[in-house]
């Protein structure tokens, strides 16, 4: 192989300088469109490989046509005469002995060809489109006996399945037992941080500009709040507004009226978290999350499973001590798999042993969301019909996280975080209010063209008559 090829590296901007210096365990780079992610992909990989006599890179993607497309293909430009390319083991092998490998993964049957593997570093390029089970088992080939860095690199926009993840990682910077925030690092890159896009395409950032308000949000200003994709993209938390119950769900909570009705909605998980709301109706029919109670695999201090004696055992304190709740009647309603008894006893048994009494929710999955749909809608002076109290973490975490499904695009993907989604939607099952834009609605089907033709309806005759066109009262 040739010693004497020089391999030059256009100047990166200053967010890929960032990068390209960061020596963190765990790199998130990106945030947005058009960031320059590819490039550090490629570029850092290369550097690793140059610097480190055999040390061994991986980078994946999805599928191998985008591999192929975002790296292979401009990585077999890029190191013509420096590294040598086996397509059969999709491997670039360099003179000193380093590697780079290529790997995919779109399902689960994928993860075999990690099994067992070593690697020193991985860059999971756009790794929001993975599982996130899937990137702890790719993680872990990140070993070996030797001196070489450990890293993974993260490229990231908001969104994907793995959005939640990656926002409590990067972005709220929230840890769990094993992890540890020192090991974390990220670089937010913009579309305006990209100086070579913005050179050769500047209409690109026109187009991003250009597209509705949450998609723009998150491809352009680099928002984990909203994304493509997002279910419940009409729910609005805006803390710099909680004390505003205007254009926002989210407020400060205050003491419920007496007259006012309690309900309690509940969606136990069966080795899943369960979920618990209480909630406040007002006499206009507008509902307010005031408390709620969320079990994960372990209670917080026990170190333990919530067991459902233990779960009902604090819903039953919650309602005989807190001063929104004590005294009060409350209407209970749950999903219905919650009465089945196939080892003698149901849950709802349970939950009647403590006091706890429920009736059963309708659990139809899509006029469910669509009931949520209805509450969150914004009426014309920016009020909605369903409010959270800021003390309702749970609800405020997991809803803006959850995404459509791919093969069922008007219901929700049960494989995120939807226990409090399931009990809401229960809740509001049991009091259904018609859209907020029902007359518009009543309107278009008795003039069916004003749909179409965007026009008031006092108008609407007027312009069907015309030549060739009929109106059908």
């Amino acid at each position: 192989m040739p010693t004497d090829i020089t391999l030059h590296m256009p100047p990166p901007n200053e967010k890929q300088k960032l990068a390209l210096l960061e020596k963190h365990r765990y790199v998130g780079y990106g945030g947005a469109r058009g960031g320059g992610k590819s490039w550090f992909v490629r570029w850092k990989a290369t550097l690793l490989a140059l610097k480190f006599r055999g040390i061994k890179i991986l980078i994946t993607r999805k599928t191998y046509r985008e591999l192929l497309n975002n790296h292979i293909v401009p990585l077999l430009s890029m190191l013509r005469g420096i590294a040598v390319y086996n397509k059969s083991d999709k491997c670039f092998t360099f003179a000193n002995g380093s590697t780079i490998w290529f790997g995919y993964c779109a399902n689960d049957g994928d993860l075999g060809q990690y099994q067992g593997a070593e690697y020193d570093v991985w860059f999971a390029d756009e790794a929001g489109q993975f599982l996130e089970s899937w990137i702890v088992a790719i993680d872990a080939c990140i070993r070996g006996a030797n001196d070489f860095p450990k890293r993974t690199y993260f490229t990231l926009n908001p969104g994907g399945p793995s959005h939640g993840y990656f926002k409590r990682l990067f972005i709220d910077r929230r840890y769990t037992e094993e992890e540890y925030a020192e090991d974390y690092a990220f670089i937010q890159a913009l579309v305006s941080d990209n100086v070579a896009l913005m050179k050769s395409q500047p209409n690109y950032k026109r187009s991003l500009e250009k597209l509705p308000p949450k998609i723009r949000e998150a491809w352009l200003h680099g928002s984990w709040d909203v994304y493509e994709g997002q279910f419940f993209e009409d729910f609005y938390d805006r803390p710099e507004h909680y004390e505003d119950r205007q254009w926002t769900h989210v407020i400060e909570p205050f003491e419920i009226p007496e007259g006012w009705k309690i309900f309690r909605s509940f969606d136990w998980g069966y080795n899943k978290p369960f979920s618990c709301g209480w909630w406040a109706m007002d006499y206009d029919g507008v509902a307010y999350r005031i408390l709620e109670l969320y079990g994960c695999t372990k209670t917080p201090n026990e170190g333990v499973k919530w067991t459902p004696p233990q779960v009902f055992a604090e819903i039953h304190r919650i309602e005989t001590e807190h001063r929104w709740l004590r005294g009060r009647k409350i209407t209970g309603i749950a999903d219905p798999a919650i009465w089945d008894a196939e080892t003698g006893e149901s849950i709802a048994d349970v939950a009647a042993k403590h006091q706890v009494f429920f009736q059963p929710g309708d659990h139809k999955r899509i006029p469910g969301w669509m009931q949520m749909h209805y509450r969150f809608a914004f009426d014309e002076n920016g009020l909605p019909m369903l409010y959270v109290f800021r003390n309702c973490k749970a609800f405020i975490r997991t809803i803006p996280l959850l995404q459509y499904d791919d093969h069922k695009p008007e219901d929700l993907d049960t494989d995120g975080e939807d226990h409090v989604a399931d009990e809401v939607r229960y809740f509001c099952m049991s009091r259904p209010i018609k859209p907020a834009h029902a007359k518009i609605a009543d309107q278009y089907s008795k003039t069916p063209m004003a749909m179409f033709l965007d026009i008031p309806k006092e108008d609407i005759k007027s312009v069907i008559r015309r030549p060739g066109l009929e109106i059908i009262e």
